[in-house]
């Protein structure tokens, strides 16, 4: 979702032990979602578990009003609820609702609604500023891993000659390949690991 925002351009099947509950955003929901702070918010959430808008707030860098704001537009939309079972006080406990969210791409391509397209637009942009952030700060980090984890790290790229359907399944299997190791037995060197995919065509041959 997945953690990520946009893992998975399938139309989400049944949630299963490997197909965790994912949303599939509409027009409406991805002009709820397109928002830095909110695609933020909404990540630590489904990565760290329930927070209050004041804990949110001063792990992303924000002020608790501005959270607070962006947490009841993320539960207008459905991306957000209460957390039951957590906190004492008057404070407001919140948690995701899914576990990831299926972006179409048709939502880029509708000409009647321009807002949705640059809601869309501003979207990926979006995840593709931290993919790259997350990226950098495992870069600036690594030394402080050992070294069984540095080495099972991995920052490739690949040029295939595909044409549109090939592509589509190869993305598909990596989906599939990454959703199998959910629910591996925990072992004691377990660690949150992060996958990123990229894939798009270019132009040329190389």
């Amino acid at each position: 979702m997945p953690e990520t925002n946009a893992e998975n351009p399938r139309q989400p099947a049944a949630p299963t032990p490997e197909r965790p509950a994912v949303r599939t955003l509409d027009a409406r929901s991805l002009r709820g979602l397109a928002h830095p702070l909110r695609m933020r918010m909404l990540a630590a959430l489904r990565h760290e578990g329930p927070a209050t808008a004041s804990q949110l707030a001063e792990r992303l860098g924000e002020s608790s009003g501005a959270t607070s704001y962006h947490l009841r537009q993320l539960a207008a939309h459905g991306f957000v609820e209460d957390a039951p079972g957590h906190g004492k006080g008057r404070e407001r406990w919140w948690q995701a609702v899914h576990q990831g969210t299926a972006f179409d791409e048709t939502l880029m391509y509708d000409e009647a609604d321009p807002q949705t397209r640059g809601a869309a637009d501003a979207f990926l942009h979006e995840l593709a500023t931290i993919h790259t952030q997350e990226l950098s700060t495992w870069l600036g980090d690594s030394h402080n891993w050992p070294r069984e984890w540095r080495a099972a790290t991995d920052m490739s790229d690949f040029t295939l000659r595909l044409t549109p359907a090939q592509a589509t399944e190869l993305i598909h299997k990596v989906h599939d390949l990454v959703n199998s190791y959910r629910d591996l037995p925990q072992a004691e060197n377990t660690e949150t690991v992060r996958f990123h995919t990229h894939a798009f065509p270019r132009h040329g041959t190389a």
